[in-house]
C-alpha cells in the first residue's frame, strides 16, 4: 500500500533502482509455458513508487523471527539483491555497493519488502521475438502486487532477474503455493456484462481493462453478454453457481441490482423457500462483483469510495469481501424484489421520465428527467408507517417539533410510528448512496452493514427551498436542515399513497380515485419498479457478500444532522 500502509520501505528515495527494460517480444508465462497478460503499470511501476511515503513502524524487523522459506540472489534494477521469501513477506538488500571506489550509495538503499498479502500473482518473464509466443530464454520471475493510495488500488510489476530454470521455478512454485493459501480470492467467475449500459462502453471496459487483470490472476470466467432486461437474472435461476467461486457484473446500478437480486433470489429457490412470501431470506451463496460501467454507478461508489475499474477489479482479485445489509420489497399480496436503496416520489418519477427518452444520451436525459420533474413539481399524498432502529431512537428535528404525535411507549417495546401528508420525495436507504453528485451520500449517516435504513421524507414546499435541498448534497452542508425534511433510523418501512379525489383546479379537472397501481413509479438502484401501490421494506442485516474494501468514515465534523 502506498503512504502509511505502503508495502515498500526505502529510507531515502534516492536509492531506488531504475526498472528493465524489457526486450522486444519479451513476454510473461506461467509455469506451464502459458503466455498471460502483463499488467497495466508494468513499464513504469518502479518510477510512480518513488513518491510514495515510506510506512509507519518496521515490519520488516518482526519478519526477521520467521523462518525463511527460500533464500537467493537475484538482480533488481542494475543491483545484484540478496532476496529472502517467508510466508508473510518477500524482503531484498543490495550486497554490493554502487561503485567499487570512493563513498557508496549502499546506505541509501537499504532493506526493501512487500507484504505477500498484497501480492496477487507470479510469472515467469521470458525473452521472444517478435511473432513468439511459446519458449524464449528466461530472464526471471516478476511479481505482481496490488498497491493503494487512499481508496485507490493500482497494479505494480517487480522484475527478479534470474536466468537459472531451477533456481526460478523453484520461487515460482513457492510463491504461488502462499498465493493460493489466501481465503476469499476467486479462481473462477461468472461475469455478466450489460453492453447497453451508460456510452455502451461495459464491452470495452472489461475485455480491456477487467480481462487482462482477471488472466493475470490465474482466474477463470465465463462471460455471457446480456441481451435485454431480465437476461442475468433468468440465467443465475438456471445456471450452476457451484462451479464458480463468485458473480462480476460489468454495468450500472440497474445492472447491478439485478445480478444482486438474482443471486439472492436463487439462494431463496435452493433452500426451498417460497418466492411469493420472504420474510426471513437466506443469505446469497456466492459474493458480488461490482465493476463500475454506468451513469452514476451508486452502488460501486459506495462500495469502493470512488468510480474506478481497476480499483474494481482489484478488490476481486484479492478477496476483499465486504458484508453488506440489503432490503426487501413486498406489496401485501406478494414479494417484489431485493434492493438496498428506493424513492418514492421525485426520485422515481425523474427515472421514469428518463426511461421513456431512452435514445437520448445519458447525460443530456439525466438533466432533461430532473427539469421536466421539478417543472412540474407535484406532492404525492400517501402515509408512511415505520418501525424505528432498536436501541436507536433519536429524534429528529421534525419529530422533536412534534413530539406529541408520538405513540406512548411502554414495557421498551419498539412500536410502529404513522406520518401522513403530502410528500415531495420519500428515500430509503439501506447504504450510504455515494455517487459524484453526492459525495458524502445520500444517506451520509447509514452504513454499508449496521443493520438500519434512513427513511428521509420531503414534504410538500416551494420548488425553490425543494432544489436548495437538492443542491445540498454536492456540498458539506447539512442537506437536512430545512423544516419540510424529517429523518429517522427505521428497520421497516410501510408506503401507502392515497388517492386523488377532488377538483384539481391547476389541471382543470375532477379527480375520484383516478390514480391506478401503475402510476406509482419506485425507483430501486436506478432501476425502475411500477404496478405497486402499497409497499412494505425491510432491510436484513449483511445478506450478501460484495467484493470491496471498507471505506473510511465520514467526517463526523462535518455532519451537522444528530438525528440518525
Amino acid at each position: 500500500m502506498l503512504g502509511a500502509q505502503s508495502p515498500f520501505r526505502r529510507p531515502r528515495r534516492e536509492a531506488w533502482p531504475e526498472p528493465v527494460e524489457e526486450p522486444p517480444g519479451a513476454g510473461l508465462e506461467d509455469a506451464s509455458g502459458q503466455e498471460t497478460a502483463t499488467a497495466t503499470t508494468s513499464s513504469s511501476s518502479m518510477a510512480q513508487l518513488r513518491g510514495a511515503a515510506p510506512p509507519d513502524g518496521d515490519p520488516g524487523s518482526q519478519s526477521g523471527q520467521e523462518e525463511p522459506l527460500l533464500r537467493g540472489i537475484f538482480q533488481i534494477g542494475k543491483r545484484s539483491c540478496d532476496v529472502v521469501l517467508s510466508a508473510r513477506q518477500l524482503r531484498w538488500s543490495p550486497i554490493e555497493p554502487e561503485s567499487r571506489g570512493g563513498d557508496s550509495n549502499m546506505d541509501l538503499w537499504k532493506e526493501e519488502f512487500v507484504e505477500m498479502k498484497d501480492v496477487f500473482s507470479i510469472k515467469l518473464k521470458r525473452r521472444r521475438f517478435v511473432g513468439q509466443k511459446k519458449g524464449g530464454m528466461l530472464l526471471g520471475i516478476t511479481v505482481f502486487v496490488c498497491l493503494k493510495k487512499d481508496n485507490k488500488l493500482k497494479d505494480c510489476a517487480i522484475n527478479f532477474n534470474n536466468i537459472s530454470e531451477d533456481h526460478c521455478h523453484s520461487w515460482f512454485k513457492c510463491v504461488k503455493e502462499i498465493l493460493n493459501g489466501f481465503p476469499n480470492r476467486p479462481k473462477s467467475l461468472k461475469v455478466f456484462v450489460n453492453p447497453n449500459s451508460h456510452k455502451r462502453e461495459a464491452t470495452h471496459v472489461y475485455y480491456e481493462q477487467v480481462a487482462p487483470l482477471f488472466k493475470l490472476a490465474d482466474i477463470k470466467t465465463d462471460v455471457t453478454v446480456t441481451e435485454y432486461e431480465g437476461h442475468a437474472l433468468s440465467l443465475l435461476q438456471e445456471c450452476d453457481l457451484h462451479t464458480f467461486d463468485g458473480v462480476v457484473c460489468i454495468g450500472g446500478d440497474g445492472s447491478t441490482s439485478e445480478v444482486a437480486h438474482g443471486l439472492l433470489l436463487r439462494a431463496q429457490l435452493d433452500a426451498g423457500r417460497d418466492t411469493d412470501y420472504i420474510l426471513s431470506p437466506v443469505r446469497a451463496p456466492l459474493p458480488l462483483g461490482i465493476i463500475p460501467a454506468g451513469s452514476t454507478n451508486v452502488l460501486a461508489y459506495t462500495l469502493h469510495g470512488i468510480k474506478h475499474v481497476v480499483t474494481a477489479t482489484l478488490h476481486i482479485i484479492m478477496g476483499h469481501i465486504q458484508p453488506v445489509d440489503i432490503c426487501t420489497f413486498s406489496s401485501p399480496s406478494k414479494f417484489l424484489r431485493f434492493g438496498f436503496s428506493a424513492m418514492f416520489g421525485f426520485g422515481a418519477r425523474t427515472l421514469a421520465l428518463a426511461e421513456k427518452h431512452r435514445w437520448m444520451p445519458s447525460n443530456q436525459r439525466r438533466d432533461f428527467a430532473v427539469i421536466r420533474t421539478l417543472a412540474s413539481l407535484k406532492p404525492e399524498e400517501c402515509e408512511l408507517s415505520f418501525l424505528p432502529l432498536k436501541n436507536s431512537l433519536q429524534d429528529s428535528q421534525e419529530t422533536v417539533r412534534k413530539k406529541k404525535e408520538r405513540p406512548k411507549k411502554s414495557d421498551n417495546k419498539v412500536q410502529w410510528h404513522t406520518i401522513q401528508g403530502h410528500f415531495l420525495n420519500v428515500s430509503i436507504m439501506a447504504i450510504p448512496c455515494l455517487c459524484s453528485m453526492a459525495p458524502r451520500g445520500l444517506a451520509p449517516n447509514t452504513r454499508l452493514n449496521n443493520g438500519s435504513m434512513a427513511l428521509i421524507v420531503v414534504r410538500n414546499t416551494s420548488r425553490t427551498e425543494f432544489i436548495k435541498h437538492l443542491k445540498r448534497y454536492a456540498s458539506v452542508k447539512n442537506q437536512f436542515n430545512f423544516p419540510f425534511v424529517e429523518t429517522y433510523a427505521v428497520q421497516e418501512v410501510k408506503v401507502q399513497p392515497r388517492n386523488k379525489i377532488g377538483y384539481d383546479t391547476e389541471e382543470n379537472v375532477y379527480l375520484q380515485a383516478t390514480f391506478t397501481e401503475g402510476n406509482y413509479p419506485w425507483n430501486i438502484d436506478g432501476d425502475l419498479m411500477e404496478g405497486a401501490s402499497e409497499v412494505h421494506v425491510r432491510v436484513h442485516r449483511q445478506l450478501i457478500n460484495l467484493y470491496g474494501g471498507s471505506i473510511d468514515e465520514l467526517d463526523d465534523s462535518k455532519v451537522m444532522c444528530s438525528c440518525l
